[in-house]
């Protein structure tokens, strides 16, 4: 395998693991990005630009990173609490006066962030034009009964997340999420990172698709079998797991256009792996004499916990702050410190306030995973090998 990139003196074993993972692991195509105190230290790309076909991997393709989406909007909603805009504390109706019905007055923006809303799924699912039209996508997110009392217990909102995020955002700025995103943290930034892909960039988007798992002999990850409940929760059409990843049906096609152009800030951002590193490195501090997006209150806010233990959807204990995963045994990270977000089947990114890191890695193999791919687990225990 022709691994194609840098890594600076000292992470090497990033490089190492990173060439196992196509070896051993079944990778196709990837890309893994490190910063360190707003420095790029590491910088690889190999494999295919599509899951099925030859074309290599060159330096500026991107992929869909599914809910790794996540972690870059949920910095929409700090930086406008950072500008005084938006009150954490605020019920989300003081903004979107909709939302209030079937019992979701009472609901802050906090516990909107948190996953503690109570709307994880919709009575009746969204086809993928509904669900891309935002004025009807949002009307039916705000009409929507809880599933479970505000604010009492959380459950991941695995798609609902994109309109909840998308509804409240709006009605702020008067802009929608992509846009705000593009104009407000990508473009000063310079990345090539995009929740709504505009039509020009479709070029250097890889297709995704599901790959064969596969684990070395000793790997971790053959001890980490899902627990019966997790199981039957995917299997049961009634549970709240499987109707919260069955929000759009049929289910979309993440390589049609129509989907990755879509601002769907909870499941269809397309990044590269050093888009997503260098956002993160941005949340940290200065990143090569760029703009620092997060105040220092703001960063202690990304990584406070406000949501743990167990998750509704998920059927396991998870960790939210405020739309970010934090570190645990459900999505490891670098540390205790550590918040960032996962995409189901690979994509990752986080930073690590504590030992200034920040990581992005995105693939085109999609496997089962929904919080701990072994492709990037194998790639953190190798950048916590350089520290």
């Amino acid at each position: 395998m022709d691994v194609r990139g840098t890594v600076a003196a000292g992470f090497e074993p990033v490089r190492d693991a990173f060439l196992r993972n196509f070896e051993q692991r079944g990778e196709r195509g990837a890309a893994v990005a490190v910063y360190r105190d707003g420095s790029k230290v590491v910088d690889l790309w190999a494999g295919t630009r599509d899951v099925d076909g030859e074309e290599p991997w060159a330096a500026d393709t991107a992929q869909v990173v599914r809910s790794a989406t996540k972690g870059v909007a949920a910095a929409v909603p700090l930086l406008l609490h950072q500008r005084g805009q938006l009150d954490l504390d605020a019920p989300v109706a003081t903004y979107w006066p909709e939302f209030k019905a079937a019992g979701k007055e009472r609901v802050t923006v906090r516990q909107l962030l948190a996953h503690r809303a109570g709307v994880p799924v919709l009575d009746r699912p969204l086809t993928l034009a509904e669900a891309v039209d935002l004025p009807t996508a949002t009307a039916a997110i705000a009409a929507q009964a809880p599933a479970w009392e505000p604010g009492t217990a959380h459950g991941y909102h695995a798609h609902t997340f994109s309109w909840l995020l998308s509804g409240l955002v709006h009605r702020v700025t008067g802009r929608t999420i992509g846009s705000w995103a593009a104009e407000e943290i990508a473009r000063p930034l310079g990345l090539d990172l995009w929740i709504g892909l505009p039509e020009e960039e479709a070029h250097r988007v890889g297709r995704i698709g599901p790959v064969e798992e596969k684990e070395p002999a000793d790997s971790p990850a053959l001890r980490l079998r899902p627990k019966p409940a997790v199981t039957a929760a995917y299997e049961d059409p009634r549970s709240l797991t499987r109707r919260a990843f069955g929000v759009i049906e049929p289910r979309p096609d993440e390589n049609d256009p129509v989907y990755r152009a879509a601002e769907l800030p909870g499941s269809a951002g397309v990044a590269t792996a050093r888009a997503l590193a260098r956002f993160y490195a941005a949340t940290l501090g200065p990143v090569d004499g760029g703009p620092r997006l997060f105040a220092p209150a703001t960063l202690a806010l990304a990584r406070t916990e406000e949501s743990v233990g167990a998750d509704r959807v998920l059927v396991v204990g998870t960790r939210f702050g405020l739309g970010h995963m934090l570190h645990g045994p459900a999505s490891p990270l670098l540390g205790p410190g550590s918040f960032g977000h996962p995409g189901r089947g690979g994509s990752l990114g986080f930073a690590d306030p504590d030992s200034g890191i920040s990581f992005g890695y995105v693939t085109n193999g999609m496997r089962k995973t929904v919080t701990a791919d072994p492709r990037a687990q194998a790639l953190v225990r190798a950048v916590r090998a350089s520290l």
